[in-house]
Protein backbone atom coordinates (compact mmCIF):
# COMPACT_ATOMS: atom_id res chain seq x y z
CA UNK A 1 0.00 0.00 0.00
CA UNK A 2 2.97 2.36 0.36
CA UNK A 3 2.92 2.99 -3.37
CA UNK A 4 -0.78 3.76 -3.35
CA UNK A 5 -0.40 6.14 -0.43
CA UNK A 6 2.44 7.88 -2.25
CA UNK A 7 0.39 8.27 -5.41
CA UNK A 8 -2.59 9.58 -3.50
CA UNK A 9 -0.66 12.09 -1.44
CA UNK A 10 2.15 13.23 -3.73
CA UNK A 11 -0.29 15.02 -5.98
CA UNK A 12 -1.60 17.13 -3.11
CA UNK A 13 -0.36 20.69 -3.68
CA UNK A 14 -2.60 22.47 -1.22
CA UNK A 15 -5.35 23.29 -3.71
CA UNK A 16 -7.86 20.97 -5.29
CA UNK A 17 -10.58 21.56 -7.84
CA UNK A 18 -14.11 21.28 -6.51
CA UNK A 19 -15.38 17.73 -6.99
CA UNK A 20 -17.90 17.41 -9.81
CA UNK A 21 -21.40 17.52 -8.40
CA UNK A 22 -22.38 14.30 -10.13
CA UNK A 23 -19.35 12.19 -9.16
CA UNK A 24 -20.39 8.54 -9.16
CA UNK A 25 -22.46 8.79 -6.00
CA UNK A 26 -25.71 9.13 -7.94
CA UNK A 27 -25.18 5.94 -9.95
CA UNK A 28 -27.41 2.93 -9.45
CA UNK A 29 -24.45 0.98 -8.10
CA UNK A 30 -23.56 3.62 -5.53
CA UNK A 31 -27.17 3.79 -4.34
CA UNK A 32 -27.22 0.01 -3.90
CA UNK A 33 -24.08 0.13 -1.81
CA UNK A 34 -25.18 3.07 0.34
CA UNK A 35 -28.53 1.36 0.96
CA UNK A 36 -26.72 -1.66 2.41
CA UNK A 37 -24.66 0.57 4.70
CA UNK A 38 -27.78 2.42 5.81
CA UNK A 39 -29.62 -0.79 6.65
CA UNK A 40 -26.66 -2.08 8.65
CA UNK A 41 -26.51 1.21 10.56
CA UNK A 42 -30.23 1.05 11.30
CA UNK A 43 -29.65 -2.45 12.69
CA UNK A 44 -27.00 -1.05 15.04
CA UNK A 45 -23.96 -2.52 13.38
CA UNK A 46 -21.22 -1.89 10.84
CA UNK A 47 -21.47 -3.44 7.39
CA UNK A 48 -19.14 -6.39 6.80
CA UNK A 49 -17.15 -6.53 3.55
CA UNK A 50 -15.23 -9.78 3.07
CA UNK A 51 -12.68 -10.02 0.27
CA UNK A 52 -12.19 -13.03 -2.00
CA UNK A 53 -9.81 -13.56 -4.92
CA UNK A 54 -11.43 -14.38 -8.25
CA UNK A 55 -10.13 -17.69 -9.57
CA UNK A 56 -8.46 -18.77 -6.32
CA UNK A 57 -7.68 -21.60 -5.90
CA UNK A 58 -9.41 -22.17 -9.24
CA UNK A 59 -12.45 -20.78 -10.99
CA UNK A 60 -15.05 -23.24 -9.68
CA UNK A 61 -13.68 -23.30 -6.15
CA UNK A 62 -13.61 -19.50 -6.02
CA UNK A 63 -17.34 -19.44 -6.72
CA UNK A 64 -17.88 -21.69 -3.70
CA UNK A 65 -15.67 -19.39 -1.62
CA UNK A 66 -17.59 -16.28 -2.68
CA UNK A 67 -20.98 -17.82 -1.96
CA UNK A 68 -19.78 -19.09 1.42
CA UNK A 69 -18.61 -15.59 2.37
CA UNK A 70 -21.97 -14.14 1.39
CA UNK A 71 -23.97 -16.83 3.16
CA UNK A 72 -21.93 -16.36 6.35
CA UNK A 73 -22.85 -12.69 6.60
CA UNK A 74 -21.31 -10.44 3.95
CA UNK A 75 -23.17 -7.19 3.36
CA UNK A 76 -20.96 -6.29 0.39
CA UNK A 77 -18.47 -8.63 -1.28
CA UNK A 78 -15.14 -7.31 -2.52
CA UNK A 79 -13.71 -9.47 -5.28
CA UNK A 80 -10.04 -9.11 -6.10
CA UNK A 81 -9.24 -9.50 -9.79
CA UNK A 82 -5.90 -11.34 -10.06
CA UNK A 83 -3.05 -9.21 -11.33
CA UNK A 84 0.65 -9.88 -11.90
CA UNK A 85 1.86 -6.81 -9.97
CA UNK A 86 -0.57 -6.15 -7.10
CA UNK A 87 1.34 -3.30 -5.46
CA UNK A 88 -1.15 -2.76 -2.62
CA UNK A 89 -1.15 -6.41 -1.56
CA UNK A 90 0.95 -8.20 1.01
CA UNK A 91 2.29 -11.74 0.84
CA UNK A 92 -1.02 -13.56 1.36
CA UNK A 93 -2.95 -11.82 -1.40
CA UNK A 94 0.06 -11.86 -3.73
CA UNK A 95 0.28 -15.62 -3.26
CA UNK A 96 -3.43 -16.09 -3.92
CA UNK A 97 -3.37 -13.81 -6.96
CA UNK A 98 -0.36 -15.65 -8.39
CA UNK A 99 -2.03 -19.02 -7.81
CA UNK A 100 -5.20 -17.80 -9.52
CA UNK A 101 -3.24 -16.62 -12.55
CA UNK A 102 -1.43 -19.94 -12.63
CA UNK A 103 -4.81 -21.71 -12.61
CA UNK A 104 -5.90 -19.75 -15.67
CA UNK A 105 -7.56 -16.64 -14.24
CA UNK A 106 -8.03 -13.79 -16.72
CA UNK A 107 -10.03 -10.59 -16.73
CA UNK A 108 -12.67 -12.26 -18.91
CA UNK A 109 -12.99 -15.22 -16.57
CA UNK A 110 -13.16 -12.92 -13.54
CA UNK A 111 -16.03 -11.01 -15.15
CA UNK A 112 -17.79 -14.31 -15.85
CA UNK A 113 -17.32 -15.25 -12.18
CA UNK A 114 -18.84 -11.96 -11.05
CA UNK A 115 -21.85 -12.69 -13.21
CA UNK A 116 -22.29 -16.11 -11.62
CA UNK A 117 -21.99 -14.71 -8.10
CA UNK A 118 -24.48 -11.96 -8.86
CA UNK A 119 -26.87 -14.45 -10.38
CA UNK A 120 -26.73 -16.67 -7.31
CA UNK A 121 -26.82 -13.94 -4.63
CA UNK A 122 -28.37 -10.88 -6.25
CA UNK A 123 -29.07 -9.02 -3.00
CA UNK A 124 -25.40 -8.51 -2.10
CA UNK A 125 -23.54 -5.73 -3.97
CA UNK A 126 -20.29 -6.83 -5.58
CA UNK A 127 -17.28 -4.51 -5.68
CA UNK A 128 -14.33 -5.83 -7.69
CA UNK A 129 -10.87 -4.51 -6.79
CA UNK A 130 -8.34 -4.14 -9.58
CA UNK A 131 -5.52 -1.96 -10.92
CA UNK A 132 -5.49 0.71 -13.58
CA UNK A 133 -3.69 -1.43 -16.16
CA UNK A 134 -6.45 -4.01 -15.91
CA UNK A 135 -9.38 -1.62 -16.02
CA UNK A 136 -8.21 1.42 -17.94
CA UNK A 137 -5.08 0.38 -19.81
CA UNK A 138 -4.35 3.02 -22.42
CA UNK A 139 -7.93 4.22 -22.73
CA UNK A 140 -10.72 5.49 -20.50
CA UNK A 141 -11.91 2.15 -19.13
CA UNK A 142 -15.33 2.46 -20.76
CA UNK A 143 -15.45 -1.13 -21.96
CA UNK A 144 -14.31 -2.54 -18.62
CA UNK A 145 -16.84 -0.42 -16.71
CA UNK A 146 -19.64 -1.56 -18.96
CA UNK A 147 -18.66 -5.20 -18.67
CA UNK A 148 -18.31 -5.08 -14.89
CA UNK A 149 -21.69 -3.41 -14.49
CA UNK A 150 -23.34 -5.86 -16.90
CA UNK A 151 -21.89 -8.73 -14.86
CA UNK A 152 -23.57 -7.38 -11.72
CA UNK A 153 -20.90 -5.23 -10.07
CA UNK A 154 -22.20 -2.24 -8.13
CA UNK A 155 -18.85 -0.50 -7.81
CA UNK A 156 -15.16 -0.89 -8.49
CA UNK A 157 -11.97 -0.11 -6.58
CA UNK A 158 -9.01 0.78 -8.78
CA UNK A 159 -6.30 0.70 -6.14
CA UNK A 160 -3.71 2.82 -7.96
CA UNK A 161 -6.12 5.36 -9.46
CA UNK A 162 -6.40 8.77 -7.79
CA UNK A 163 -9.23 11.25 -8.37
CA UNK A 164 -6.71 13.64 -9.92
CA UNK A 165 -6.51 11.26 -12.88
CA UNK A 166 -9.82 9.51 -12.44
CA UNK A 167 -12.28 11.88 -14.13
CA UNK A 168 -12.34 10.06 -17.52
CA UNK A 169 -12.96 6.72 -15.84
CA UNK A 170 -15.58 8.26 -13.54
CA UNK A 171 -17.44 9.44 -16.63
CA UNK A 172 -17.31 5.93 -18.09
CA UNK A 173 -18.43 4.45 -14.78
CA UNK A 174 -21.35 6.90 -14.51
CA UNK A 175 -22.54 5.88 -17.94
CA UNK A 176 -22.40 2.24 -16.83
CA UNK A 177 -24.12 2.92 -13.48
CA UNK A 178 -21.01 1.93 -11.54
CA UNK A 179 -19.58 3.54 -8.39
CA UNK A 180 -15.86 4.34 -8.31
CA UNK A 181 -14.49 3.79 -4.79
CA UNK A 182 -11.39 5.76 -3.78
CA UNK A 183 -8.99 5.27 -0.87
CA UNK A 184 -7.58 7.49 1.87
CA UNK A 185 -4.75 6.63 4.26
CA UNK A 186 -3.46 7.75 7.67
CA UNK A 187 -0.90 9.94 5.86
CA UNK A 188 -3.49 11.65 3.67
CA UNK A 189 -3.83 15.31 4.76
CA UNK A 190 -7.23 16.49 5.96
CA UNK A 191 -7.98 18.68 2.93
CA UNK A 192 -6.89 15.86 0.66
CA UNK A 193 -9.22 13.44 2.45
CA UNK A 194 -12.11 15.82 1.96
CA UNK A 195 -11.29 16.12 -1.74
CA UNK A 196 -11.11 12.34 -2.21
CA UNK A 197 -14.28 11.76 -0.17
CA UNK A 198 -16.11 14.17 -2.45
CA UNK A 199 -15.17 12.10 -5.47
CA UNK A 200 -15.82 8.58 -4.21
CA UNK A 201 -19.02 6.64 -4.81
CA UNK A 202 -20.77 4.08 -2.62
CA UNK A 203 -18.26 4.30 0.21
CA UNK A 204 -14.84 5.68 1.06
CA UNK A 205 -12.12 3.08 1.64
CA UNK A 206 -10.13 4.12 4.72
CA UNK A 207 -6.78 2.32 4.95
CA UNK A 208 -6.04 1.67 8.62
CA UNK A 209 -2.25 1.72 8.38
CA UNK A 210 0.73 2.65 6.25
CA UNK A 211 1.82 -0.50 4.46
CA UNK A 212 0.40 -3.30 2.36
CA UNK A 213 -2.46 -5.69 3.08
CA UNK A 214 -1.95 -8.53 5.50
CA UNK A 215 -3.35 -9.91 8.74
CA UNK A 216 -2.04 -8.11 11.83
CA UNK A 217 -2.14 -9.12 15.49
CA UNK A 218 -3.27 -5.64 16.39
CA UNK A 219 -4.40 -2.46 14.68
CA UNK A 220 -2.66 0.91 15.11
CA UNK A 221 -3.57 2.67 18.35
CA UNK A 222 -4.63 5.76 16.45
CA UNK A 223 -7.09 3.97 14.16
CA UNK A 224 -10.11 5.03 16.22
CA UNK A 225 -9.17 8.68 15.87
CA UNK A 226 -8.53 8.14 12.15
CA UNK A 227 -12.02 6.70 11.71
CA UNK A 228 -13.64 9.62 13.51
CA UNK A 229 -11.65 12.19 11.54
CA UNK A 230 -12.44 10.61 8.18
CA UNK A 231 -16.13 10.16 8.98
CA UNK A 232 -16.36 13.81 9.97
CA UNK A 233 -15.48 14.94 6.44
CA UNK A 234 -17.01 12.18 4.32
CA UNK A 235 -20.43 12.53 2.67
CA UNK A 236 -20.48 8.76 2.08
CA UNK A 237 -20.08 5.75 4.40
CA UNK A 238 -16.54 4.98 5.54
CA UNK A 239 -15.25 1.39 5.44
CA UNK A 240 -11.96 0.51 7.12
CA UNK A 241 -9.59 -2.17 5.83
CA UNK A 242 -5.98 -3.43 5.86
CA UNK A 243 -4.76 -5.51 8.79
CA UNK A 244 -8.22 -6.50 10.05
CA UNK A 245 -7.88 -10.16 10.98
CA UNK A 246 -9.75 -10.87 14.22
CA UNK A 247 -13.28 -10.39 15.52
CA UNK A 248 -11.94 -8.03 18.18
CA UNK A 249 -10.55 -5.81 15.41
CA UNK A 250 -13.97 -5.66 13.79
CA UNK A 251 -15.60 -4.95 17.13
CA UNK A 252 -13.19 -2.11 17.89
CA UNK A 253 -13.70 -0.49 14.49
CA UNK A 254 -17.48 -0.79 14.72
CA UNK A 255 -17.44 0.84 18.15
CA UNK A 256 -15.11 3.57 16.84
CA UNK A 257 -17.83 4.47 14.36
CA UNK A 258 -16.71 2.79 11.14
CA UNK A 259 -19.68 2.35 8.82
CA UNK A 260 -18.09 -0.79 7.39
CA UNK A 261 -15.17 -3.13 7.97
CA UNK A 262 -13.20 -4.90 5.22
CA UNK A 263 -11.54 -8.26 5.93
CA UNK A 264 -9.21 -9.70 3.31
CA UNK A 265 -5.94 -11.51 4.02
CA UNK A 266 -7.26 -13.27 7.13
CA UNK A 267 -9.98 -14.90 5.05
CA UNK A 268 -7.53 -16.10 2.41
CA UNK A 269 -5.35 -17.47 5.21
CA UNK A 270 -8.38 -19.28 6.62
CA UNK A 271 -8.74 -21.19 3.36
CA UNK A 272 -5.45 -22.94 4.07
CA UNK A 273 -2.42 -23.30 1.84
CA UNK A 274 -4.43 -25.08 -0.84
CA UNK A 275 -7.21 -22.49 -0.74
CA UNK A 276 -9.96 -25.06 -0.29
CA UNK A 277 -11.04 -24.92 3.36
CA UNK A 278 -14.30 -23.15 2.57
CA UNK A 279 -15.86 -24.17 5.90
CA UNK A 280 -13.11 -22.41 7.86
CA UNK A 281 -13.60 -19.25 5.83
CA UNK A 282 -17.35 -19.36 6.47
CA UNK A 283 -16.79 -19.77 10.18
CA UNK A 284 -14.46 -16.77 10.32
CA UNK A 285 -16.83 -14.59 8.29
CA UNK A 286 -19.67 -15.49 10.67
CA UNK A 287 -17.50 -14.56 13.66
CA UNK A 288 -16.60 -11.26 12.02
CA UNK A 289 -20.27 -10.57 11.28
CA UNK A 290 -21.21 -11.12 14.95
CA UNK A 291 -18.50 -8.64 15.93
CA UNK A 292 -19.99 -5.85 13.78
CA UNK A 293 -22.79 -5.26 16.33
CA UNK A 294 -22.41 -2.07 18.30
CA UNK A 295 -23.27 -2.00 22.04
Amino acid sequence: MNAVVTLADARSNGSHPAPPLEGTRATAGARRIETVFRRAGEAGRAALIPYVVAGYPDLEASLDVALAAIDAGADVLEVGLPYSDPLADGATLQRASSAALGAGATFDRSVALLERIAGARAAVPLVPMAYANQIIGGGDGRDAARRLASAGAAGVIVADLTPDEGAPFEAAARDAGLAVVYLVAPTTPRDRRRFIAGRTGGFLYCVSLVGVTGARRSLPRAVGRLVREVRAISPVPVAVGFGVSRPQHVRALARAGADGVIVASALVDALGLDGRNVAALGTLVAQMRSATQRP
